[in-house]
């Protein structure tokens, strides 16, 4: 285990070291590869997505996805340190993606790297390092999933796809059982008005126009409360006119509206709700991200619950929402660190990690044996 522990610790501080922006994650994903080649594991790639099974899987048997994403947001410009620069001090690693989410990573490769010889194991494991996770983009587990290799490999000719999959996707969650998280959807909101000079009061200001918008999504509670996510929340995030001059008043105002959407509305209904409220043109980033849940009698939680764990529903949205089975989030660190300045996670949190996820699969597999018989 303390091997394990080491060699997580120093891809950690590789990972922090190479850059890896959404999008732009091929050194990372050429340090993954290489590392787990060099142990041994026969490894594939998909664009930036880094997967391989255990040395004996067998297509047909239960099968557990670890996944967790390589790739990092811009730093935080309050950064006093530097952010490429895996400092470890006090018990902690500061670098960008040390929380979110390479202490998860790390923690999820050595547990695969526990099970990957075992020839006596119940369930299959299969372990993906993906891309493009902090910008909900379409090359990250999404498109694996749909690779014509990545099927080869793990399907069984004629058998429905993911049938008996399960998933426990690395996210800090201080290794508590993120059983459910919202979703996320995103709106871009156009408001029209009539340009014209400020100083002779023409026109119609299509930023005051705005603001009343605005102040709806400020103010509006959807009236469903979900029992496990809670309300539904709207903030407006960014707003801008195509002004460039003091002294003309603006023809069209744009704003931007990030949601998060819990299992008590579709995002189809979210849309007709604002479309009817708000004098805007309302278009969608995108409809993928839905809230999702995993069952209380599911083996990964039921084990969870056994070894102590706490469940939870989770304010934040991963790729948990574009697997098409059960997921489970369930990481080291703490989820206030994420995306902030001087980010970092406790040695200890990643020791622990690894030792809970390997008890995690470990204790579930008479789960996972009666579920399948």
């Amino acid at each position: 285990m303390e091997q394990l522990f080491e060699e997580a610790v120093e891809l950690l501080r590789q990972l922090i070291r190479t850059p890896s922006l959404s999008r732009e994650e091929q050194g990372t994903a050429k340090l993954i590869r290489a590392f787990l080649e060099n142990r041994g594991v026969d490894v594939h790639q998909q664009l930036n997505n880094v997967w391989a099974v255990n040395r004996y899987f067998q297509p047909g048997k239960p099968t557990v996805l670890l996944n967790s994403h390589h790739d990092t947001v811009k730093p935080n410009p309050q950064y006093t340190r530097d952010p490429f620069e895996p400092t470890i001090e006090d018990g902690k690693i500061f670098g960008l993606g040390s929380n979110d989410a390479g202490g998860a990573l790390v923690s999820l490769i050595a547990c695969f790297l526990h099970f990957y010889e075992r020839t006596d194991l119940p369930v299959n494991l299969v372990v993906a390092a993906t891309a493009e996770e902090e910008v909900s983009g379409l090359n990250g587990v999404e498109a694996l999933l749909k690779d014509a290799i990545f099927l080869s490999v793990v399907q069984t000719a004629g058998t429905t796809p993911f049938h008996n999959w399960s998933a426990i996707v690395g996210e800090p969650t201080e290794m508590e059982l993120a059983v459910s998280e919202k979703g996320l959807l995103v709106l871009d909101c156009t408001v029209t008005g009539k340009t014209g000079h400020a100083a002779r009061q023409e026109g119609i200001n299509a930023l005051y126009k705005a603001v009343d918008a605005i102040n709806w999504f400020r103010n509006y509670q959807f009236p469903r409360v979900s029992p496990t996510l809670g309300p539904v929340h709207m903030n407006v995030t960014v707003i801008q006119t195509e002004n460039k001059a003091h002294n003309v008043v603006p023809g069209t105002c744009q704003f931007t509206v990030d949601i998060r959407v819990t299992d008590a509305y579709s995002h189809e209904e979210i849309v007709e709700i604002v479309k009817d409220a708000v004098d805007a043109e309302i278009k969608p980033r995108s409809m993928r991200m839905r809230a999702t849940a995993i069952g209380d009698a599911h083996p990964l939680v039921m084990t969870g619950k056994k070894l102590g764990k706490k469940s939870y529903g989770s304010p934040t949205c991963s790729d948990k929402a574009l697997l098409p089975f059960p997921a489970l989030k369930c990481g080291p660190g703490f989820s206030g660190r994420s995306h902030t300045a001087d980010e970092f996670i406790y040695l200890d949190e990643i020791r622990d990690g690894i030792k809970t996820y390997i008890e995690l699969i470990e204790t579930a597999f008479p789960f996972f044996e009666a579920s399948n018989s």
